[in-house]
């Protein structure tokens, strides 16, 4: 039996993380009149911009996607599905259970720079990436600085 040494600090990490996330349940939840979440787990996710696009990637490994839900609702995303356990082992036969299981409900508040009726999404490798475009008629342009008008001198 190997011996691993015991880290304080991750332990308090992962707690931290775990009340952070059962608080943002609770209060994105009830504030907003959604549905709270059925389990303590959600999937992670990235959001980053592009020039053109609002892009949100999730991590999804195990779920089908026809297991996921993807809403626009009142500006705002709402991803939401299910991981199930599967039954082909006897639980009583498991030595450890450490993958979370069963519901779990995200919701993201739109910028007013998406378009909601152009949203993409592709699941791919157990990543769920969420494309969303930009207005085109909000997208930020350059304006490009012309030489300066040159003034008539008045004739004498």
């Amino acid at each position: 039996m190997a011996i691993i040494r015991w880290d304080p600090v991750r332990d308090m990490v992962t707690l931290r993380e775990k009340m952070n996330r059962l608080f943002e349940d609770v209060f994105t939840g009830q504030s907003e009149g959604k549905e709270l979440a059925a389990s303590t787990w959600a999937p992670a996710v990235d959001i980053f911009e592009t020039e053109n696009d609002l892009v949100m990637t999730a991590e999804v490994p195990g779920i089908d996607e026809k297991d996921i839900e993807i809403k626009i609702e009142d500006n705002t995303l709402i991803l939401k599905g299910a991981r199930k356990f599967e039954k082909e082992t006897k639980e009583e036969n498991y030595h450890r259970i450490e993958r979370s299981y069963g519901s779990f409900y995200r919701a993201f508040t739109l910028p007013n720079s998406i378009d909601p009726e152009k949203i993409q999404a592709e699941h791919e490798n157990g990543v769920l990436k969420i494309t969303m475009p930009k207005r085109t008629e909000l997208k930020p342009r350059k304006v490009k600085i012309l030489k300066p008008i040159a003034s008539e001198k008045p004739k004498k």
